[in-house]
């Protein structure tokens, strides 16, 4: 790579951290593009994108740390719940077209922004819930799906879990935000990008930007997160989704 496509790459990088840490997901709709627009092949710029992913996390959770306070013992749940679905994802979508899939997962990204558009009130207030086992077990297949979708599918299934945190078991945006790109983004995505390491392959020379971008848009997107509060989170995620999710629809039909 030129010093000029590095360049490139850490600036959509550090836009696309920025906004996927104000929002809880969503890096992919500009990082993973980009990669493919410079020559990556797919399977090669999702594995590249995985591993600059984790960055991300390592960003926000340097940020999250010092004001945010995790219940570890959720945290855990959600690691179990969606470890070995990201595993199971990672294997399954190298050997397959993904056009489909990222048609209706569009679809369904999409839907999620416009359903939080229309709930005013959701996510600014924690109300928690759903911590009996039925909801614990409803939360937990729920996770491993996502898990499996975040493993094989590119951009916005941290948005997924996002959502799912607030609208099942009641947290706010911001708590939400903060276990997604603690969870997601380092170990979700670390197990995605090893995976796909083993079975693919990895361009590391084009890391070096990706990451760099990765850990500070990472850190600013968390810092805007907790100094501005619910509103600004809300909005982000709602903006995010609604891109993210026409983006995949764009690419399915091209």
């Amino acid at each position: 790579m030129t010093l000029f496509d590095q360049g490139i790459l850490f600036l959509v990088s550090l836009v696309a951290n920025l906004f996927s840490a104000l929002a809880g997901g969503g890096a992919g709709l500009l990082q993973l593009p980009a990669l493919l627009f410079l020559g990556l092949p797919f399977g090669v710029a999702l594995a590249t994108h995985k591993v600059a992913s984790v960055f991300l996390g390592l960003g926000a959770t340097a940020r999250h740390m010092k004001s945010s306070s995790l219940n570890w013992r959720f945290a855990v749940f959600i690691l179990l719940a969606g470890l070995p679905g990201v595993v199971v994802g990672a294997s399954w979508i190298l050997q397959v077209d993904d056009r489909l899939a990222q048609g209706l997962l569009g679809l369904l990204t999409l839907g999620l922004g416009i359903y939080s558009w229309f709930k005013p009130e959701l996510g600014r207030v924690e109300q928690l819930q759903n911590r009996d086992f039925r909801g614990y077990l409803i939360g937990f297949v729920a996770l491993f799906a996502i898990g499996a979708l975040n493993g094989s599918l590119t951009s916005g299934t941290g948005l997924f879990v996002t959502l799912w945190l607030v609208r099942w078991f009641g947290l706010d945006y911001k708590s939400a935000v903060a276990y997604t790109l603690v969870l997601v983004g380092i170990f979700w995505n670390g197990s995605g990008a090893l995976t796909l390491g083993i079975i693919g392959e990895i361009e590391w020379n084009w890391l070096p930007a990706l990451i760099l971008g990765s850990l500070i848009g990472g850190y600013l997107g968390a810092h805007f997160a907790i100094v501005k509060g619910n509103l600004l989170v809300k909005r982000s995620f709602e903006v995010v989704t609604v891109l993210v999710g026409l983006s995949l629809l764009v690419k399915a039909v091209i």
